[in-house]
Parts: C-alpha cells; structure tokens; sequence
C-alpha cells in the first residue's frame, strides 16, 4: 500500500480532530484546533478551501460535495458553502458540540454535546432545532446506518431509529466494563464496533429473530516486548466500503491495522505514524485510505509533533489478499 503525506504551504496550525472524505469525489474534509475547516483536493493534492471560525472545531461532515457542517468548542453547529467559503450557524449546544452526522435518508442533521443533548435539525424546516433528549453522560462518539443512530455515552451504546426519536430500542452496557472512545456502525449489516481507551475493539451484530447478538471482542494494539499489551485508546475506526467487513482502527500510540470483521482476521498493518491516529477515512469507492496523524490532547506524553495526513492507495495485490483472507471462515 502506497502511502502519500498531504504538504501544502500553510501546515495545520493546530491537533486534527476529525478527517472524512466526500459522498462522490475524493475530496478530503478537516477539521481542526486552530478554528479552521479546510478542504483539500486529493488527486490534484490541492488546499481548495480554508474557512476560519471562532473556536476548535472538533468534529465534521458532509451534507454533499458542496455543503459541509461543524461542531465546535464554542457549542455552535456551523454549515459551509464549500464553493462560495460562506458559513452560517444553524445550532448550538449549552456546552462543546462534540459530535455531529448528516442523515441522507431524513435530511437531518444530528449533534451531540457535552450538555448531554442530542439535537436533531432537519434542513427541510430550517435551523430551529426539532428534537432534543437529554442523556446521562456527554456523548463521546457517533455513527449513522440508514436510519439507525448509535450514541456511545461512557461504556453503553444505545441505538435510535431517525423515524422515531423519543426513545432509544437498544441499550446495551459494554460487556467489558470499559469507557468508550469511539463507536461506527457496521455497514453490511445492522450492528457497531467500539472502540475503547484501553486498545480492546467490541464487535456488535445485531439480530431481529435472535435475542442472542452475535458479539465478540479483541484487542488490536501490537504487544509490547514483554508480552504484555499497553492500554492505549483506540481512537477511530473507518470501514472499507469496497470489501466487506473489512476495517481499520487507528490508536493513540501511531498504530493503524486493519481487520476482517467477519473471520475476525487480522490482514495488515500501516508503518507506525509519527503521531497518535486522530481519524481515519476510506474514500467512495473504497481505495484511498487517509489518516491523520495527529496529537490528540488525550496524555500529558503525547508527541507533539505537526499534525499531518497521510493518504494511502490500496493496490490490486492487497485487494485481492483481503477478498481472500474474508472468504475464510473461522
């Protein structure tokens, strides 16, 4: 796998919070500390857009290739033009916006803060916020499905149906007792992967006709000389949309492999990272892989060395290992 580093003339001033490559092109979006979202042109290696804020922005999405939102340290949720560089604000929080995803299915935009409030705006109706639900925790991750939005809030997982958002249908406490750091839902079938701050990975397959979920768990940090494994958080996952049940993870100590959700194989492991991963994204058709190496304000130890992001090409030859390793079953 070939492995590109993204270098313009003005560096990321500050820790990447959160990368995602557009719906149909291979458009890169970034969000970062230093209160800046950019948007960079991958196959020409081209910054097209810098739009400056008023706080860290701490996470990002996509509405399409020409419209994208924010959720920032200040509590607002911004929307930006990506051709005119034209923001507006179309929500808050009481406290930091955490997190925030688009909705396709509903056209709504869904956000979660440290107030412990997930608001939902539906861009159809304007930007006055149509739902709000109070949790016991701030929301740390969160992942969209169809219409399944799953929330990971300390070492539980609920689940809401877009359709019907007065309650959650599936709450289920971590089987591991372990504070959760990321959540993606599985996109070939109804489930999620968690990841939690001690470098375990959680596999969730839910199952309408059998009360029994397939659930299984594992840990994905390399093994230190000893023998013994490091507590070392896990902090994103992205699935390969190309290849069924294939997944990376991306931890705090520069680690990024990926798996075979499905054999529950390990297939490879990317060159360590001069940084911790802080987010990683696969583009549409499932071939370029972009990580942020970044430090991520989690350990007072951290490396803090330039946040960069680095862009790797799958070749036919790992392709066709991976289609391989998936068909074996365990």
């Amino acid at each position: 796998m070939k492995g590109v580093c993204l270098e313009f003339a003005n560096p990321i001033g500050d820790a990447i919070s959160a990368i995602q490559f557009a719906p149909r092109s291979n458009n890169l979006l970034v969000s970062s500390w230093d209160s800046s979202l950019r948007l960079y042109d991958v196959d020409s290696c081209v910054l097209r857009l810098e739009a400056h804020s008023e706080a860290a922005l701490l996470d990002c999405c996509f509405q399409n290739d020409t419209v994208a939102f924010t959720a920032a340290s200040d509590g607002f949720i911004r929307r930006y033009d990506l051709h005119s560089g034209i923001t507006d604000t179309i929500g808050n929080h009481d406290d930091i916006a955490t997190c925030l995803r688009y909705s396709d299915e509903t056209s709504q935009v869904l956000t979660a803060g440290l107030d412990n409030k997930i608001k939902s705006l539906d861009m159809r109706m304007g930007t006055t916020p149509v739902f709000w639900r109070h949790l016991d925790a701030g929301v740390e991750s969160m992942s969209l499905s169809s219409f399944d939005l799953i929330v990971a809030t300390g070492a539980s997982v609920n689940i809401y149906d877009l359709r019907n958002l007065d309650r959650s249908f599936q709450s289920s406490e971590s089987q591991m007792d372990i504070q959760i750091k990321c959540v993606h839902s599985i996109p070939y079938s109804r489930g999620y992967v968690v990841g939690s701050i001690d470098g375990r990975v959680a596999v969730e397959i839910l199952n309408s006709s059998n009360p029994n979920n397939t659930r299984y768990t594992f840990r994905c940090h390399p093994k230190s000389k000893d023998g013994r494994y490091h507590l070392v958080s896990v902090n994103d996952m992205a699935f390969n949309p190309l290849i069924c049940g294939a997944f990376v993870t991306g931890d705090n100590e520069g680690y990024v492999i990926a798996w075979d959700a499905q054999s529950k194989r390990r297939l490879f492991e990317l060159p360590r990272y001069p940084n911790s991963v802080a987010s990683l994204s696969y583009n549409h058709e499932g071939q370029l892989l972009a990580v942020a190496s970044s430090y991520t304000y989690q350990e007072a130890i951290e490396k803090e060395d330039p946040p960069q992001i680095f862009v790797h090409k799958m070749d036919d030859l790992l392709q066709r290992s991976i289609l391989v390793g998936s068909s074996n079953r365990k």
